[in-house]
């Protein structure tokens, strides 16, 4: 089959397309899917950078700490979080009538090699994934879909709405409730916009002034810019919820943003990874604050109904062949798009 291997911590050199490489073996819980579309993530760069490491900044080639969960990365790696294709085979304790199903895979998963884990694992992280013809996936994380959309459509969803779904269920985001996206019109963010619009809550969205009016047909009640003061936007107190996929110098400024009681979620940090906590805003405030990776029990679910449903569309920035990853990774480190890059798989 062809596909994309990460050979190592690095630049793009570590990416290398092959057309020689052997289809996947499963086991008796997994199935074999036909991969069509996978999108790009942030993550897949982080992991190829080692930003995950907390050695980052010292030689991180050798890190022994890059995958999500802190442990090693073992190459070569298959990377790709996203996927949608065809069921084309299953295990021996898998029903055979899933063959031929049209599925989307959750990236977060519970179980490896026919075990349950302590600790999720994620696709195309800890495990191979989906920047390949086929790939294998234990037959709970694939999702049968029913739906108009394309492929590439769907492989839009995985990652980046079930991340932003998370977010908003671990913070319990409710009707008339007001959230404050920042990071508005990437990946996770648009989608966060998207479905905080869904239940009803007033979002404000934090963007770039070129991307305000594309951000803003997402669903957002406002949009405020990153050229002007936030709190003279935005309103010290007024917040319910923060779902911040940025991090950096404005951390402070978002909990001083929230309401007494308020929510502060995160699952991202492209602004800078190390900030600066005052304890006196955090318990004087009575906020909470949420880490949020691991999906929650049924929230990838959900978020099938909510596709299925049409509560929410995909949002395609652009679309490459799999053999063109670097061009499609350079044009997502631009930062100039809003919503998803899709790499189709032939």
């Amino acid at each position: 089959m062809c596909g994309v291997q990460l050979v190592g911590l690095g630049g793009f050199d570590k990416l290398v397309y092959r057309e020689d490489l052997p289809t996947p073996a499963y086991g008796p819980r997994d199935v074999l899917i036909r991969v069509s579309a996978a999108a790009v993530n942030n993550t897949d760069i982080n992991t190829r950078i080692g930003w995950y490491s907390k050695s980052h900044g010292e030689d991180v080639s050798i890190a022994d700490d890059a995958a999500w969960t802190g442990s090693p990365v073992h190459y070569p790696r298959i990377q790709g979080a996203d996927a949608c294709g065809m069921i084309v085979a299953v295990g021996s304790d898998v029903s055979e009538g899933r063959i031929g199903e049209r599925v989307v895979v959750e990236p977060s998963w519970r179980e490896l090699n026919g075990e349950q884990l302590a600790w999720p694992a994620y696709f195309g992280s800890e495990c191979d994934g989906a920047f390949a013809q086929y790939c294998t996936v234990p037959s709970q994380h694939a999702h049968r879909i029913d739906s108009d959309l394309t492929d590439t459509e769907l492989a839009s969803f995985p990652c980046s709405y079930s991340t932003a779904e998370n977010l908003l269920t671990r913070s319990s985001v409710k009707d008339g409730e007001r959230v404050l996206v920042t990071g508005a019109s990437g990946g996770v963010g648009s989608a966060a916009v998207q479905l905080a619009s869904a239940r009803g809550a007033a979002v404000t969205a934090l963007t770039t002034t070129a991307k305000s009016a594309a951000v803003k047909r997402l669903g957002a009640s406002e949009v405020v810019t990153r050229d002007r003061p936030l709190e003279k936007q935005v309103g010290s107190g007024t917040i319910d919820v923060v779902v911040d996929l940025v991090g950096g110098t404005q951390f402070p400024l978002l909990l001083d943003l929230l309401k007494p009681g308020g929510r502060y979620a995160t699952s991202g940090a492209i602004g800078g990874a190390v900030t600066e906590l005052d304890l006196r805003t955090l318990y004087l405030k009575d906020l909470t604050l949420f880490g949020c990776t691991a999906l929650g029990e049924g929230v990838f679910s959900q978020l099938v109904t909510r596709i299925e449903s049409g509560d929410i569309a995909p949002l395609i920035a652009s679309t490459y062949r799999l053999e063109d990853i670097v061009e499609a990774q350079q044009h997502f480190l631009r930062r100039e798009h809003v919503g998803k890059i899709v790499l189709t798989v032939q």
